[in-house]
This record gives C-alpha cells, structure tokens and sequence, in this order.
C-alpha cells in the first residue's frame, strides 16, 4: 500500500510540475548516456590496445646479446656477447621461472621463390615452442612446426599470410613447395592474419618460418640472433631477468650487474605501463561523465525541494496525528529513486543503441569496440545510486525535521 501511495504521489507531483520533472529526467537520461558511451568507448578501447600488443605475443621477453661496458675478472669491457642456441637449453635448464624459451635464428639475404613470384622475407629459424610464445596461429588446414620437424632438420616451411599472398596469390598453399635459395621446402602451415602493433627484424606477417636445426644446417650460422622465453608468471619476470644476467654471466665472463651485456625487451613492462595508464584514462572518462550526471542529480534534489514546500500542510498533520520522521524521510526517498530509475533506464537503452551503432563502423582496429560490460553497468549502477541518495537526502531530511505547528499554520 505504501508503495502505491507514493506511486500516486509521484504521478500528482509528474502533473504538477510537468514540464520541471521532464527537464529533471532527461537530465539524469544525459548524465547516464555520458557515463555509460563514455566508459564503454574506454573499455573497447583497452581491449583493442592490449590486443594489438599482444600480437606478437603474450608476457614474452625478447632477449639479445649485448656489449660489455664494466671490466670482470680481468677481462676488459667493450667485449660483445652473442648468444648461441645452447643458451636457450642452458636457461631453460637453470631457471625453472622460465616456462617455454626458442632460439632465434634470422636470415634475409636468401629470395624466396614460387615460379616467378619471388620475395625477400624474414626466413626465421625457431622451435615448434615459438608459435605458441609469438601467437602464430596456423589457418585450419595447415599446422605450425613440431618437434619431428626440429629432430629430423626437415625441410618444412610456414609461411606469414602476406607472404603466401605474394607468392600463391588465392591459391592454396599447404601442401605446395617453395624454394628458400635453390633448395625446396614443404610449406604446411599459413599464419592467420593477425593485428600487430610492434615488432623487430619484421612482421611476422612477412616471415617465414623453418625448424632451427633446419637453418643451422642450411645457412650455417653459429649465433642466434635473439631468444625468446616467457616466465611462467608475469610478476616474476624482473625476477627471472635477474636469473639470466647471472646465467648468461657466468658463461660469458661479464658483470651480472652489467645490464648492457643484454638487450632485454620485455613486453610485462609494457602490460603493467598500459594496466595503469588504461586505470587512470578510465577513471578520467568517468570523472567527466559523472559531472554531467550530478548536474542531473541537483535538478532532483531542486524539484523534491519544490515537493517539499508544497506539501509542508500535509506533512503537519502527519506528524500531528502521530507519524514518525521515517514515515516522513521514506515516501521522499522512493519519489527520487524513481525520477532517477526512469531517467537511468532511458539512459542506458539510448546509450546501448550508440554503441552498438558505433561498433558497426569500421575503425575497430584503431579505437576497438565500445562494449557495455559488466565493470561499465556497475561503476554507473554505483554512480546512479549515489546521486539519488543524496539528491533525496537533504530534501527528506528537511521535511522530516519541519516543526508540525509551523506546518500547520502554512
């Protein structure tokens, strides 16, 4: 009955201050849109940001070889330090932190040919364990490398899906040969196409890859020219960067504390620098659009004000037959709770049409897709909830505490 009561109360109060109640609405209505498009265009935008990132791999760390700058153990400084493929089976033996590590091997002098199309790629010579550590993901048909390949120095190839362009155009390319140099290889993967914001040496969509005791046989090199791991535990990587300067110290005679010994490139820097950059971008989207809901929120606690005044006579005799300040503060509350659930649901269906318009343009891979997610329905939620308390507090609060004489006599 109580809620019934103040359902009519409020359609009284809807009539009598039309016009005011509208403007009161649609401001709480803005102040949704502001907040949820906002923070839905923060969110997408993370999203596809990390994404990007994470095309060429996920929590990996790239490691070169450097130049000593600090003399050890008699040895001058200024020696350079080039990494061998048994320093990938060396770390991965000394540190159990590491999870998964591959040699890097890279040539691009070599064409490589199919009938008349001939490229120069990157030709990459790594473990089957790369395609997992850099996010090479084959096209259904093919497959990556594997460890029969690596054993047995087989003369397989999968090729960067701009490279199988070039050289099969539409046709299908697993199963067909190419030729690195003079000598054929079985292609038996293609990459799938994927979005890359940050690479060295090339992308991987212009690579191709071969099994590593297949390149060392081939071109002959004796040094990689990086390695590539990935700790079992993003937090622990400043811990295993730590591991691997003394590893690598103590077989290349160089100061672990010498940290241009090694190039270290170590993509969880990266992630925990866009975690709190995104954090702060998004707190700032939702500042701004908490201002226009709480100008939304003051136009409520004006018109429950204007309420308050016009039923101080009906107040008086509530709490001249005996009513209580709760019995007061209550109807008060629900009237503003509603005023900002009609605004705020009108507000998040016109915000879920913006957003879905603007995913179906076409600049997904620059901004992302805004997207209403849980976090973005909750801070609004939380947001929404906050400005109807306190714009229904002050007034309640002071047609609770009105004396009933006064009001009476009004």
């Amino acid at each position: 009955m109580r809620w019934l009561t103040t359902l009519e109360q409020f359609l009284h109060d809807l009539k009598a201050q039309r016009l005011r109640t509208t403007l009161t609405i649609l401001g709480i209505t803005w102040g949704t849109v502001a907040v949820v498009v906002l923070l839905a265009f923060g969110v997408g935008f993370e999203r596809q940001t990390r994404k990007n990132m994470h095309g060429m791999g996920d929590g990996i760390v790239v490691l070169f070889g450097g130049r000593t700058t600090r003399p050890f153990q008699g040895y001058p400084d200024g020696r350079p330090v080039r990494l061998r493929e048994e320093d990938a089976r060396l770390l991965q033996r000394e540190i159990p932190a590491i999870e998964a590590i591959s040699p890097e091997y890279i040539n691009r002098q070599t064409p490589v040919r199919r009938g008349r199309a001939v490229t120069n790629p990157a030709i990459t010579g790594v473990y089957p364990v790369y395609g997992r550590l850099r996010n090479i993901i084959p096209e259904p048909g093919g497959r990556f490398l594997n460890e029969q390949d690596l054993k047995l120095r087989r003369r397989v190839v999968v090729l960067g899906d701009q490279i199988k362009k070039l050289l099969f155009g539409d046709e299908e390319a697993v199963g067909q040969q190419v030729y690195i140099g003079q000598t054929p290889f079985l292609v038996v993967g293609v990459m799938q196409p994927k979005i890359q914001n940050s690479s060295y040496y090339a992308r991987d969509a212009d690579r191709i890859f071969i099994p590593a005791s297949t390149f060392r046989v081939l071109f002959g090199d004796r040094y990689v020219n990086n390695l590539v791991y990935r700790p079992v535990d993003p937090d622990l990587s400043d811990r295993v960067k730590r591991a691997v300067y003394v590893t690598l110290g103590r077989r290349y005679r160089f100061d672990p504390a010498d940290e241009d010994a090694l190039g270290i490139w170590d993509t969880n820097e990266m992630d925990r620098f866009v975690k709190y950059f995104f954090l702060g971008f998004n707190l700032f989207m939702g500042l701004i659009g908490s201002f226009t809901l709480t100008v939304g929120g003051i136009g409520v606690a004006n018109i429950m004000y204007v309420v308050v005044q016009e039923r101080t006579r009906e107040i008086g005799i509530k709490r001249a037959v005996g009513a209580r300040r709760r019995d007061i503060l209550g109807p008060f509350f629900l009237e503003t709770f509603l005023i900002v659930a009609v605004g705020a649901l009108l507000g998040f269906l016109i915000a879920y049409g913006i957003i879905q318009v603007a995913g179906a343009l076409p600049l997904q891979e620059e901004i992302g897709r805004p997207e209403l997610s849980p976090m973005v329905a909750t801070v609004t939620v939380v947001l929404l909830l906050l400005i109807a308390l306190l714009a229904g507090y002050f007034p309640a609060r002071r047609a609770a505490l009105l004396d009933p004489v006064e009001c009476l006599r009004s």
